[in-house]
C-alpha cells in the first residue's frame, strides 16, 4: 500500500498536466495523484482525467491555497476509509511540470525516513541560472527575519510533507503566500525543514502584461503573508 498521496492544484493547465499527472502516479511510494482543477476554462479537468488522476473542481477560481486545502482534505477522506497504519505523506506538485515530475522522487526520501517533516524542492537548472527575482528575494528575507534560516528557493511550491506538519500549517496562507508562510510556521513549531536538489522543470513565467500581473498578485500575498506573522 502506497504511503504518499500526490496533490497537484491546477488552473487553466490542458496542456501539461496529462504529462504532470503521469509522470507523478509512477513515483514510489505514491498511490494516489489528485488534481483539483481551481476553475479553469480549459480542458483541464478533462485532460487530467484522462491521465489517471482523481479530479476535483472548483466551480470558479479560489487560489493555489485553496485547491491544496481541498486536495488534501480529499486524501483525508480517504485516508479514514481506510485501513492504514498512518496517513500519507502529502507530495504537492505544480501542474506545469509535465514528464519532468518524474524527477520528484528525491522530495519523498527525507519525508518518508522520518528524517524531516517537510522537504522543499530546489530546482538543479535554476542553481545554475542563478535567477533570483524580486517577489523570491521578498520571501527569502522574510523568512529569514521570521525563522533565522534562509531557503534556496522560498516560493518553489513542490513540497513533501507529513500530515502532522500540513495540519500544523494551517490555516494556510492566502494564494501564493501559502509557501512563505507555511516555511514559517513549521520553523517556528519547531519542525524539521530540509531542502532537496531535484531534477525538475516548469513553465518559464515571460514578460508579457500576463505574466506582470502574476507577478504582482504574487508579490500581494507573499508581503501579505509575511505581514501577518510579524
Amino acid at each position: 500500500m502506497g504511503q504518499v498521496a500526490v496533490i497537484i492544484p491546477a488552473y487553466n493547465e490542458a496542456e501539461r498536466v496529462g504529462a504532470t499527472a503521469v509522470a507523478a502516479a509512477a513515483l514510489p511510494d505514491v498511490d494516489v495523484v489528485v488534481v483539483v482543477d481551481d476553475g479553469s476554462r480549459d480542458g483541464t479537468a478533462r485532460v487530467a482525467t484522462e491521465a489517471g488522476a482523481s479530479v476535483l473542481r472548483h466551480a470558479k477560481n479560489r487560489g493555489k491555497a485553496a485547491a491544496m486545502e481541498t486536495g488534501a482534505e480529499a486524501v483525508r477522506l480517504l485516508d479514514q476509509r481506510e485501513p492504514r497504519d498512518g496517513p500519507r505523506h502529502l507530495l504537492f506538485l505544480d501542474a506545469d511540470l509535465g514528464a519532468t515530475a518524474a524527477g520528484a522522487g528525491p522530495l519523498i526520501t527525507p519525508v518518508a525516513d522520518g528524517t524531516a517533516d517537510l522537504a522543499i524542492a530546489v530546482f538543479a537548472s535554476l542553481i545554475k541560472g542563478g535567477g533570483h527575482g524580486f517577489v523570491t528575494g521578498l520571501s527569502a528575507a522574510g523568512i529569514r527575519r521570521a525563522t533565522g534560516w534562509t531557503p534556496t528557493q522560498p516560493l518553489n511550491g513542490q513540497r513533501c510533507l507529513t500530515r502532522a506538519a500540513f495540519d500544523a500549517a494551517r490555516p494556510l496562507a492566502r494564494g501564493f503566500g501559502v509557501e512563505t508562510a507555511m516555511t514559517i510556521d513549521l520553523k517556528r513549531k519547531g519542525l524539521r525543514v530540509t531542502e532537496v536538489e531535484v531534477d525538475l522543470a516548469h513553465r518559464v513565467t515571460g514578460t508579457d502584461l500576463q505574466s506582470q500581473l502574476h507577478r504582482a498578485r504574487q508579490f500581494a500575498d507573499v508581503a501579505w503573508a509575511l505581514a501577518a506573522r510579524r
